[in-house]
């Protein structure tokens, strides 16, 4: 059974990402703020539910949701800043699309670095153990999965409708056979035999 709150704090925010390990696209990340009163047995941690159920929660939190707040970090400067910056960044830009400023901010993972003096906590495994972590982790992946079946149809090769960037087999194959888009994350090891990439 998720939890409802970590702090004391009525509008608690929870942030999570999605697409951290991709080869190509972005890294897209929510916050969320739920009621102080919410119930939902299938909400959990995005990993653990098929995409039927997370297309039929992600309007469900975005209708009972205080508020809501999405955004995507892309491949330039995933490559600029690292994929971990870009995280945070990400996380950060959630946050502040918010129509409600939180007072305190739960983050899944172990890394984040500090917005507007809210204070906040890291908890590791936190989309499995608090529901608005968990309705922030259902966020970032369909709005990043949305995405990545956009881009699709431009490069339909690489296969992203099914591996949305992920390195399947099937996408360093592709990479393999057909070189690297503009979608692709420059900075990330494509192959294993590639060190680094050389432009």
């Amino acid at each position: 059974m998720l939890l409802l709150n970590h702090s004391n704090f009525k509008l608690e925010c929870g942030t999570d990402e999605a697409g951290r390990g991709c080869l190509a696209g972005p890294v897209t990340a929510a916050a969320v703020i739920l009621p102080t009163v919410f119930e939902n047995s299938i909400l959990n941690d995005s990993k653990q539910l098929s995409e039927k159920k997370r297309a039929f929660l992600k309007p469900i939190i975005e209708l009972e949701a205080l508020t809501f707040g999405v955004a995507h970090v892309f491949q330039e400067d995933i490559d600029k800043i690292n994929i971990l910056n870009a995280s945070i960044l990400a996380m950060h830009k959630a946050v502040n699309n918010l129509k409600i400023t939180p007072e305190f901010i739960i983050v899944d993972g172990n890394r984040f670095k500090p917005l507007n003096t809210i204070p906040f906590e890291t908890i590791i495994k936190g989309d499995g153990k608090y529901l608005s972590i968990a309705a922030a982790s259902i966020l970032a992946k369909t709005y990043r999965d949305a995405y990545m079946d956009s881009i699709h149809e431009e490069y339909p090769m690489y296969n992203w409708k099914q591996n949305k960037g992920y390195p399947t087999a099937e996408h360093r194959e592709a990479i393999k056979k057909y070189g690297i888009t503009k979608y692709h994350r420059r900075s990330f090891r494509l192959l294993p035999e590639q060190l680094k990439l050389n432009f």
